[in-house]
């Protein structure tokens, strides 16, 4: 098997280490989170979705749309264009969906109770609804039979079109009036407005969440290469059989050197 489709031994444990840092790390915060940071003086214990919200949403809006834009750019650039790119924004935007996702669903438990519902047509909540349908259809357009490269494009510039929401979703709460609050870390000023243990168990929760991240990017990269180097091995076995139905069968000779089927 070529070393496209191996992992080195350095390289899977850096994999699994990075997973597993991750996992122990998100255990970590739900223990400080449940059990060990105090309740909020307003929200009491409802802050403690703070741990895990917008971790989430910071894997979704940032890393994930970052590393598929990323690696969308550089195919679309002649002189880095390569497959490993294309794999690369392929896989952050399905791990950026699942995120997307658990961004929605902690946002509606966070929202019946301090709003009373569990959805409200928000800026917010609206712009990131809409991020998730772009993603959706982003791994629409990766399933369309096609040739590699147009494929690639297309997926390629669907990516940066689609970014364009990101940056709505993060100013959303300062260019209208929203019921969502504003950020608590990533703010205007860049003062965030947690302190003490709660700050930090927030901090080790965002680490655990990229970690998380990294490595779910990590081996969905992998099946997808391993997936791509099982398709072109088919092709060309498939090309190959086509091949010998077309060769003509040579004949066969029969004792003396003469063959079948040719006499004086």
């Amino acid at each position: 098997m070529s070393a496209v489709t191996t992992w080195s031994a350095r390289r899977a444990w850096v994999v699994r280490a990075t997973g597993l840092a991750g996992v122990v790390g998100m255990a970590f915060t739900v223990w400080l989170g449940l059990w060990i940071t105090p309740p909020d003086k307003v929200q009491g214990n409802l802050v403690r979705l703070v741990y895990l919200h917008p971790p989430v949403a910071w894997v979704a809006l940032y890393l994930a749309f970052g590393l598929a834009v990323l690696g969308s750019l550089l195919w679309l650039w002649p002189r880095t264009r390569n497959d490993s790119w294309d794999r690369l924004a392929g896989a952050a935007m399905e791990v950026g969906v699942v995120f997307t996702a658990l961004t929605l669903v902690t946002g509606s438990l966070w929202g019946r109770p301090t709003w009373g519902v569990w959805w409200a047509w928000d800026a917010r909540l609206t712009s990131t609804a809409l991020l998730l349908v772009l993603q959706l259809g982003y791994l629409a357009l990766r399933r369309v039979a096609s040739e590699p490269e147009p494929r690639a494009r297309r997926c390629a510039i669907g990516a940066v079109i689609a970014a364009v929401d990101v940056p709505i979703v993060h100013f959303s709460v300062d260019w209208w009036r929203t019921l969502h609050q504003g950020a608590t870390v990533l703010n205007a000023n860049l003062s965030p407005t947690i302190h003490g243990a709660m700050a930090w168990t927030l901090l080790l929760g965002f680490v655990s969440m990229t970690l998380v991240f990294a490595w779910m990017v990590s081996v969905r990269y992998r099946i997808a290469t391993l997936a791509d180097v099982a398709a072109d091995r088919s092709m060309q076995q498939a090309l190959a059989e086509r091949w010998a139905e077309g060769m003509p069968e040579a004949p066969v000779e029969e004792e003396g050197g003469v063959p079948a089927g040719v006499g004086p």
